[in-house]
């Protein structure tokens, strides 16, 4: 028989567009574990791109809250997995990756072996509690597949996925106790009372289906399931862990701890029981819906009808390598190849599709809609995901953007304060960050011709309304001061400048569709960062709301200075919109190099940033913060002076610094793919410093060479001469043998196919 290589499964099952685009094996270079240490929380499980299911480890259930405060530790947590941790507590099915707060965690399932336990016992002493020890010795991650053996029960744990279901297959030893536990009273971020209410029906010996709400982050949360067992259970029963409940009614007649078909309740954990022969293959099947229990037995039916955990697990895994084949990279370097393909797994990851199979999915107003024509997504982290990953989007899958700004819309449309979505998940706003990030996204991908142009004047409507919500955060104040003043609203100074940068992003989408008035009315609010700028001292500093200074001011704490997650020397260089205009206000170029490239050099002390959890020294150059966002444009700044080479090499810098194949290597949180974004561009060798603009940054590429193989059908390609980690300096770059004579380069000559030569050289 032909030995049949990974390589050769993976392409036999996908389209020809990925046959063409790569012949080798990219999924080998993907990394889940990368960013699962200290603070990249990402989360090593299994799921498919952009898939509602996110399949996962848990390493532990430590609560939100700690004798009626905030428990700091929780932060940790994230992802639900921390790589230093020694136990596992259960695999649940809903995950973020790289987020800075949290939410999700749902229907954790673990099972055990040995007399029945159904507290998950501790970390310490895991054998007090279904919880079991494991060993990274024994663990595999990769796009679509995570294995794991659990040593306490003596099971191995293996998972995999589709679009909105999770499969588990658990092989056991022989036992004639063997349990599947599934625990409904977990969660990720969870506290006692962010269980709502909880349902569940047993409807055969093979098959449940229920529901649970919770209020989290999303503080009115509904999510069914419909989990499916390859083997009849022989008994099953639960334990309610709810507080006294002061009315019951009259269910008290009958003993729902055991074989009871119906269950209700804040607090759930039930069980199942089996008798296990040795090596014997336990399967599960959990599919999720926002919807119904109807509709997660719709998505159980579609997308995994049988049993073959082999072949789901193939079918996911040739997904992804027709994701990560959008770009083919040349390098000698595994260790680039293994960096570059990460990067484009955690950039995969979200926002995460939200509908069933039928098009149905539950709104903003908690009514049940039908998508029609488009994909319905949620989580959208887009004080993140604006900068990079939208505009990656628009570049490598501009449909699926179109269908990400419907589904913004339709948020928009279902909204009682008519606002675009801030930061949203699972039908709810969760109102987390500052600005209104969505319009950037919809306005780039408007003008770069992603949305169809009858969908403009719509996106105009809802950009403009959002801009005007008075309620929201400090834009009243925004409207009649120019500024947002520290004294009325935190974080103002911040706010300021990221409302001017929309509001600019505004300004260019009217001016495309003629609207005069309201490109003259937004290129206006465009200018008010100049308003929270202080010419004295040269930095942005927060005003209050009459007028003056506030005087108590450090321009390196990164705590109560008019600034979130950033200090003043990272926010002061934020204008992406018009950084022309910020250098001469900083004094010319003479007076902003250097004050660009002391943000590089210069040492930030642990104290001025020992209270923003979201900072840690692992994602900081100098003053610069890698590790978060409000910076990330700023290398490629010295684009604007006479001195381009500089950007190129921050930019190399940056890359194997903040950048690396390990658990813990990624320099701060992923922020649903943010941080790969950047990685992606800049190692292509351009960024997008400002969404809504028709050019990219040059920098200087760390690849040897790529191919971009455009949603179009056509291909961009990058060639690099003299690459080497010394030639950081590009010497010259061609665009279809024309030499460029700006450090820039249009999107639109980027889409329509061509090729990109880079020159490297040693020196600049």
């Amino acid at each position: 028989m032909k030995h049949l290589t990974l390589t050769t499964l993976l392409l036999a099952s996908l389209p020809s567009f990925a046959q063409k685009a790569s012949t080798e094996n990219l999924v080998q270079y993907a990394h889940p574990l990368v960013g699962t240490a200290k603070m990249g929380h990402t989360y090593p499980g299994a799921t498919v791109p952009f898939g509602m299911v996110q399949l996962s480890p848990d390493t532990d259930t430590i609560s939100y809250e700690q004798n009626g405060k905030y428990n700091p530790r929780v932060y940790e947590y994230c992802a639900g997995y921390q790589y230093a941790d020694k136990t596992i507590v259960g695999f649940s099915h809903t995950h973020f990756s790289g987020t800075g707060h949290s939410d999700l965690g749902d229907f954790q399932v673990m099972p055990t072996t040995g007399p029945l336990q159904l507290n998950p016992g501790t970390a310490d002493q895991p054998e007090k509690g279904f919880r079991s020890r494991f060993s990274h010795q024994n663990e595999v991650a990769e796009p679509a597949y995570y294995r794991v053996k659990l040593d306490d029960h003596n099971i191995l744990a293996e998972l995999t996925a589709s679009n909105r279901v999770g499969m588990h297959q658990y092989t056991f030893p022989q036992s004639d106790q063997a349990h599947i536990i599934l625990d409904l009273t977990a969660g990720i971020y969870n506290y006692p009372d962010k269980n709502v209410w909880t349902f569940v029906r047993v409807e055969n010996d093979s098959l449940i289906t229920g529901y649970r709400q919770t209020n989290g982050w999303a503080r009115t949360r509904v999510e069914y399931f419909a989990m499916a067992f390859s083997k009849p259970f022989a008994s099953y029963g639960s334990r309610n862990y709810s507080k006294k409940e002061v009315y019951r009614g009259f269910w008290g007649r009958f003993d729902q701890a055991h074989n009871f078909p119906e269950l209700a309740g804040e607090q759930l954990r039930l069980y199942f029981d089996f008798k296990t022969a040795a090596n014997e293959k336990i399967k599960v099947k959990m599919a999720l819906s926002g919807v119904s229990t109807e509709g997660a037995l719709r998505n159980l039916k579609a997308e995994i009808l049988g049993w073959d955990f082999e072949a789901v697990k193939r079918q996911g895994q040739a997904q992804w390598q027709e994701q990560l084949s959008k770009v083919a990279i040349e390098s000698p370097k595994k260790v680039d190849k293994e960096n570059f393909y990460t990067a484009m797994y955690h950039a995969a990851l979200s926002p995460t599709t939200y509908m069933d199979v039928d098009g149905q999915y539950r709104g903003l107003d908690q009514n049940i809609h039908q998508a029609k024509g488009f994909t319905n997504y949620t989580t959208f982290s887009l004080w993140d995901t604006y900068r990079a990953l939208h505009p990656l989007f628009n570049l490598l899958e501009p449909k699926r953007n179109a269908d990400m700004v419907q589904s913004m819309l339709a948020h928009y449309d279902q909204s009682t304060l008519h606002m675009l979505p801030i930061w949203s998940h699972y039908a709810n706003e969760n109102w987390c960050m500052i600005g209104y990030h969505s319009v950037p996204v919809i306005a780039d991908a408007v003008l770069k011709g992603v949305v169809p142009a009858d969908q403009a004047q719509r996106a105009l409507d809802a950009c403009v309304a959002t801009a005007h919500q008075k309620r929201y955060d400090g834009i009243g104040y925004y409207e009649q001061l120019g500024y947002v003043p520290e004294d009325k609203s935190g974080a103002s100074v911040s706010k300021t400048l990221e409302y001017a940068f929309d509001d600019w992003c505004i300004a260019q989408l009217a001016k495309k569709l003629g609207n005069k008035e309201i490109e003259a009315e937004f290129s206006k609010r465009a200018q008010n960062w100049q308003n929270v700028y202080d010419q004295r001292i040269g930095f942005m500093r927060p005003r209050l709301a009459d007028g003056s200074f506030r005087k108590r001011f450090d321009v390196l704490s990164t705590n109560d200075q008019g600034f979130i997650e950033g200090n003043a020397w990272n926010y002061s260089l934020y204008v992406p919109q018009d950084p022309a205009a910020l250098i001469a206000k900083m004094g010319g170029e003479k007076k902003f190099i250097p004050h660009l490239d002391s943000l590089f050099t210069m040492h930030l002390p642990d104290e001025f940033f020992a209270e923003t959890e979201d900072i840690t020294r692992d994602g900081i150059i100098g003053n610069y913060v890698h590790g978060n966002e409000p910076a990330h444009h700023a290398a490629y700044l010295y684009n604007w002076t006479s001195q381009p080479y500089k950007t190129q090499a921050r930019v190399r810098m940056i890359l194997p610094k903040m950048y690396r194949p390990t658990p813990d290597g990624l320099g701060g949180n992923d922020d649903c793919g943010q941080m790969s974004a950047w990685y992606i561009f800049s190692s292509l060798g351009f960024y997008p410093v400002a969404p809504g603009s028709p050019d990219y940054a040059l920098g200087s590429p760390a690849v040897h060479g790529a191919t971009i193989n455009l949603e179009n059908g056509k291909t961009f390609r990058i060639k690099v001469k003299n690459q080497s980690d010394k030639n950081v300096y590009v010497k010259e770059a061609r665009l279809n043998d024309q030499k460029l004579t700006r450090p820039f380069l249009a999107y639109a000559d980027v889409v329509k196919g061509g090729e990109l030569v880079f020159t490297m050289a040693g020196k600049p």
